[in-house]
């Protein structure tokens, strides 16, 4: 990944065709939730132009199946705002089974309007439909990608070329790191 001065990624600017954006989010003591998008030029993710955080003071417990009421309320507090999102990244599952039950990734792209692609680092045992992605140098384990908005054959070739030589594209790293208050990993 590198830094890339294309235009400066405004709220409610569009810079050039559009802007592509991984997102994670970190729950905080006290029941705050801060979430981080890393906002790049391009799909891979090679040519970055900005680090953005947003924070809300209170997210509703976990409910089973309903995960994303918790993840939504911190991805509007970091994308509203970012005008021409092309792509959303999340780590997590689009859908949650063949059927097509919505997971945070469906939730993403019906309350966002764009294409989602869930990254998971781990199997869900309904989500027999994800497409595993085997990265990194000498990785053994898959990710497990799913989308909302585009195929998910198509979405794992997106992650498969992600830019980083790890498992987890350094997109995915880098929105951790900055959702969990700590300086991005390279």
């Amino acid at each position: 990944m590198r830094w890339c001065i294309l235009g400066r990624v405004q709220a409610g600017k569009r810079p050039g065709e559009g802007v592509f954006v991984a997102v994670d989010v970190h729950y905080l003591p006290g029941g705050a939730a801060r979430a981080a998008a890393v906002v790049a030029a391009d799909a891979t993710f090679s040519c970055l132009l900005a680090d953005r955080t947003g924070q809300v003071a209170g997210v509703p417990p976990c409910q089973s199946g309903q995960f994303y009421l918790r993840e939504l309320p911190p991805l509007h507090a970091v994308l509203d705002g970012l005008g021409g999102v092309t792509l959303l990244i999340v780590d997590g599952y689009a859908d949650l089974d063949p059927g097509g039950r919505p997971g945070l990734g469906a939730q993403a792209h019906a309350e966002f309007g764009v294409p989602v692609i869930g990254v998971a680092k781990t199997a869900f045992r309904t989500a027999t439909h994800a497409v595993p992605v085997m990265r990194g140098e000498s990785c053994a384990r898959p990710l497990y990608v799913t989308a909302a908005g585009m195929s998910r054959h198509q979405a794992a070739d997106l992650v498969r070329h992600m830019a980083g030589r790890y498992r987890l594209p350094d997109a995915l790293r880098r929105a951790d790191s900055l959702a969990r208050g700590r300086a991005p990993r390279s």
